[in-house]
């Protein structure tokens, strides 16, 4: 049960959600700082249209799912729970050490400097979280 601290700026979401997954799946609670700097690949208009079709699948006056969040942060956690069994107990469970913070959090400059940091190569189309919420609101 260690405690993981993840950097999610200059991170591209697909690959920094399987590894913090695995994390989560191996018993580590991870706390996944810079939410709103997350880059996505590909076209931000085709990503929020996805987003906006699963939200409408919900519509209907159902009160239950799918429900997309406009935080950057519960948003990252959102998918991120695509990326676990949720199905299974262990999956929620996983998903219960979680946590997912917009700039630092309340986190010391010392917590911050131990947190990992990917450095991946800026694709050549890409959004960051925060566009993404913007254009959905």
């Amino acid at each position: 049960m260690a405690k993981l601290i993840v950097n999610g700026e200059n991170a591209i979401l697909g690959r920094a959600g399987s590894y913090i997954a695995k994390q989560l799946l191996k018993g580590d609670s991870v706390i996944f700082i810079n939410c709103e700097k997350l880059m996505v690949s590909g076209r931000k208009e085709l990503f929020v249209e996805r987003i906006r079709q699963k939200r409408r699948m919900g519509s209907g006056g159902s009160m239950k799912g799918p429900k997309y969040i406009r935080q950057e942060d519960m948003l990252v956690k959102r998918m991120l729970r695509g990326m676990l069994p949720w199905d299974r107990p262990k999956g929620r469970e996983a998903h219960k050490r979680l946590r997912c913070e917009t700039k630092t959090g309340n986190l010391t400059k010392e917590e911050i400097a131990t947190a990992k940091v990917f450095n991946h190569k800026k694709p050549q189309r890409f959004a960051t979280m925060k566009e993404i919420v913007r254009l959905l609101k």
